[in-house]
């Protein structure tokens, strides 16, 4: 129990230390590049004095050392607040914030639904039939997933779908005349917009994480025990998705985890490209306009994803294997 205990202490320590890195290198970064928001406020206002730029820097607190500004920024985040955005309607960053989320979360979660129910089979049935005609096809239709920039096929998907044969829609997230569907139009209105990103989402992840399930599939297989589930008559079928498919799943988590902070910073360019009004599109304007308590807000979501994908990665390691569970697997 009480190795247990420390175990967990150790990990919320770890968690605070990388947490507490992670917000004062990005910090420290966001300030380094050029121009400030009250320069892009006032830049273009040739009846602005310096006086008044003076004023805004004292508004924002932009007029003291960075260390004071990070610890005001600190001292704020204690309470869970992250400022007000210097930009725009000045509104709180959280509410920006919640007002977007679920749309990008919505639609990462669903493309990695759609991935892991197209990779592991694609998978496991590579390393299955290992050279294979299934497994060399698979090869080259996934890399070329793989090698394919994400804007480039969400322009090519624009100009096939959206203007050649317009089928789809090509910006925003609903039509003109949303408010006047009926339930089931707008359901199927909000899908045709949200069809090319999910795609190009699900399609760019679909190289790497079959990769790993075929990688791990195959080192699975080769083990002593399958050999001997086999030897033993056991059907195929029991041998590879009850005793090789759980072990093999591992690696498979480790990826699940590390992905999930894409759930955000991956966003940035497709819903920019599409117009969808979502996380990733409002951290691009804050870092265009050097809206720092924005941009800080969208990174500390991210470093939370990224230290919880690790958690959760943790934890899913012993649910898969029991030997993690009591400790004589992998170390935490």
């Amino acid at each position: 129990m009480i190795g247990i205990l420390t175990r967990i202490l150790g990990k919320l320590l770890w968690v605070a230390v990388v947490f507490f890195g992670i917000t004062v290198i990005s910090f420290w970064v966001i300030h380094l590049a050029p121009g400030s928001p009250t320069d892009l406020q006032t830049t273009l206002n040739p009846e602005v004095s310096a006086e008044s730029r003076r004023r805004l820097q004292e508004l924002y607190g932009l007029d003291k050392p960075l260390y004071v500004q990070y610890a005001n920024w600190v001292a704020r985040m204690a309470t869970f607040d992250f400022g007000r955005s210097m930009s725009g309607d000045h509104r709180p960053v959280w509410d920006k914030i919640k007002e977007r989320l679920p749309l990008t979360f919505g639609m990462n979660m669903l493309a990695l639904v759609l991935t892991l129910a197209i990779t592991i089979p694609i998978g496991v049935a590579s390393a299955y039939w290992q050279g294979g005609w299934f497994d060399r096809s698979m090869t080259i239709f996934v890399f070329l997933g793989f090698a394919m920039p994400g804007f480039w096929l969400a322009l090519l998907l624009m100009l096939l779908f959206g203007v050649h044969w317009q089928v789809l829609p090509i910006s925003g997230l609903t039509s003109l005349d949303f408010a006047y569907l009926s339930t089931w139009e707008k359901l199927m209105d909000l899908a045709s917009h949200l069809a090319m990103p999910i795609f190009i989402y699900t399609f760019g992840s679909l190289a790497g994480m079959s990769r790993f399930m075929r990688s791990s599939m195959l080192e699975v297989l080769r083990q002593d025990y399958i050999l001997t589930a086999k030897a033993k008559g056991l059907p195929t079928r029991t041998v590879v998705f009850k005793h090789a498919l759980r072990n093999a799943l591992l690696p498979v988590i480790t990826i699940l985890g590390l992905s999930i902070p894409g759930l955000i910073g991956g966003s940035v360019i497709i819903e920019s490209i599409f117009a969808l009004p979502g996380l990733g599109q409002l951290f691009y304007q804050g870092v265009m306009s050097r809206d720092y308590p924005l941009i800080m807000g969208n990174l500390v979501l991210g470093a939370v994803l990224t230290l919880a994908g690790n958690l959760l990665a943790d934890l899913a390691y012993g649910l898969a294997d029991p030997r993690i569970r009591s400790g004589g697997g992998r170390a935490g």
